[in-house]
């Protein structure tokens, strides 16, 4: 069995975490190191490795996560102001944990492009 990410151990309540949101596929933490007065990360439950490994199977998990960006920028009040949400591929995309996570940045004017 290959070792959890660190993700799986945030889930996992092995490490802490400020928990924004949870249900049965995914969870909503703020991000240690944020880069916008908000910033949350996503994360599903299922251990997707990144975006471009997701399948068919994903679909509806990755549609379900879709919705919930726009349910807790409301709960966290910045979705009238606006937001940014950011998904990380790669090594030349910026990905440092391979587990799909996505970014909700806000609280700020946000500049494009983003680097």
């Amino acid at each position: 069995m290959s070792e959890k990410t660190l993700f799986e151990k945030i889930i996992a309540g092995e490490i802490p975490s400020e928990v924004v949101y949870e249900d049965d596929l995914c969870f909503c933490f703020r991000d240690i190191s944020p880069q916008a007065p908000v910033h949350l990360l996503l994360i599903p439950k299922k251990p997707i490795p990144r975006i471009a490994e997701a399948t068919a199977e994903d679909l509806e998990l990755l549609g379900h996560m879709m919705t919930k960006v726009g349910e807790i920028s409301r709960a966290e009040g910045f979705a009238e102001e606006g937001f940014r949400t950011v998904i990380n591929n790669g090594t030349h995309g910026g990905e440092a944990v391979p587990h799909l996570h996505l970014h909700i940045l806000a609280g700020r004017q946000l500049q494009w492009p983003p680097g």
